[in-house]
């Protein structure tokens, strides 16, 4: 028999000598979710002036406790004047400052009659004022390379004025599905069909781990075709992945075509849900090797797998550090459970409780209970040949995109 191999021999597997998609410049308004393959030097001081974090009145904190002229009233996007010593400013959020100025008061702490406003005492400079540069200076780092460009980030950028950035190109993939007994939503079932609920699924997951879906297709259940599909869709992608057929069965060609095509690094592993995986490389244009992952069909092996695995893999090809390891957050079982040879990963549920982190597990975790990852937070860890008891601590992989 095989020898099972562990998640982390494969993983190394996986990752060997991955090679970075090449880089290309795009507008900035296209580029959530990309990830950054240079870094960016911040051009502009933000904020760009001085200016008032509340609505108020701005003066030196010297004068503060006296009853003092309002000589100018500043709202955002104004010129300010300078401010003579002895008087204040009425100034609004983000108005900037006056030279003279050093302190803002905020309007809910201020009598005022006619033009004299009476400020309160015991004012320090630089109250309620956002100093120049406070959030990033000129040349200071704005972001790194490998960053994945989400909301903040793309506020970062433009508040920079920055309308092009250069990323990484998306990973091509090739999402191919194995068995005939295998129809698409839409198509009327016969005797012994299922839908393909694998296809929609990873579909969205490598969307969202940052994928571009170059070739979505059914593979024929015959040596010949599955050799041919496999063959041609390593010529337009940098990654081929298939579910199904990389079990033992006489119909699950993919294990062998792939042998004959190119190079199998592994197959099958000691975890539960998930011992048929295949690895390996497939010849791809100029002499590439092209990344080759063979999911099992089960849709909740091909889930786990899918995180276990492509995550890391797409991180890799994008060399996005955030996409490398799934964050690991230790809680505390709320169930029982007695693991065999492999290890297992569960879906649960987690919940703050008064003792940190509790991990609740779905009841059905057979590997064909789909609905056991729809609200699944994470993959709980659970070593072979190991007894869990309620309250026992074990460690959690977040399923999380970045």
């Amino acid at each position: 028999m095989d020898k099972l191999s562990p998640v982390e021999t494969a993983l190394a597997a996986l990752l060997e000598d991955v090679t970075y998609t090449p880089a290309e410049t795009i507008p900035c308004d296209e580029a959530a979710g990309r990830v950054l393959a240079e870094a960016i030097e911040a051009r502009l001081d933000v904020p760009a002036f001085d200016n008032s974090a509340m609505d108020g009145y701005a003066l030196h904190h010297d004068d503060a406790g006296q009853q003092l002229p309002i000589a100018q009233r500043i709202a955002a996007g104004s010129v300010a004047t300078p401010l003579a010593r002895g008087t204040c400013a009425r100034i609004f959020t983000g108005g900037a400052l006056p030279p003279g100025a050093d302190c803002v008061v905020m309007q809910e702490r201020v009598r005022h009659e006619d033009d004299i406003a009476a400020i309160p005492a015991d004012l320090p400079a630089g109250d309620n004022v956002r100093r120049r540069g406070r959030d990033v200076a000129v040349g200071a780092p704005l972001l790194p390379a490998g960053e994945r460009l989400e909301a903040a980030a793309l506020g970062h950028l433009a508040g920079q004025g920055i309308t092009e950035v250069v990323v990484r190109r998306r990973p091509r993939v090739a999402l191919l599905s194995t068995g005939d007994e295998i129809v698409d939503p839409g198509t009327e079932l016969s005797d012994g069909q299922i839908y393909n609920s694998n296809r929609p699924m990873l579909k969205r997951l490598l969307e969202r781990f940052g994928a571009e879906l170059v070739r979505v297709a059914s593979v024929p259940d015959d040596a010949a075709g599955t050799r041919d599909t496999l063959a041609a869709a390593a010529l337009e992608a940098d990654l081929v992945i298939s579910t199904g057929g990389v079990s033992v069965g006489d119909e699950d060609h993919v294990k062998a075509a792939l042998e004959s095509l190119g190079q199998l690094d592994l197959w099958r592993l000691a975890i539960r849900p998930g011992k048929p995986l295949a690895l390996g490389r497939l010849p791809g244009p100029a002499g590439r090797d092209v990344r080759f992952v063979g999911l099992p069909g089960n849709p909740v092996s091909c889930f786990v797998g899918a995180w276990l695995f492509l995550r890391p893999l797409m991180g890799a090809l994008q060399a996005c550090p955030a996409l490398a390891e799934l964050p690991r957050l230790p809680a505390r079982a709320d169930f029982a459970t007695q693991t065999g040879p492999r290890r297992h990963y569960m879906r649960v549920t987690l919940e703050l409780g008064n003792d940190g982190i509790v991990a609740r597990a779905f009841r059905d975790q057979n590997s064909g209970v789909l609905s056991s990852c729809i609200g699944a937070d994470a993959l709980a860890v659970i070593p072979a040949e190991t007894r869990i008891e309620p309250g026992d601590r074990l460690d959690c992989l977040w399923l999380r995109v970045d």
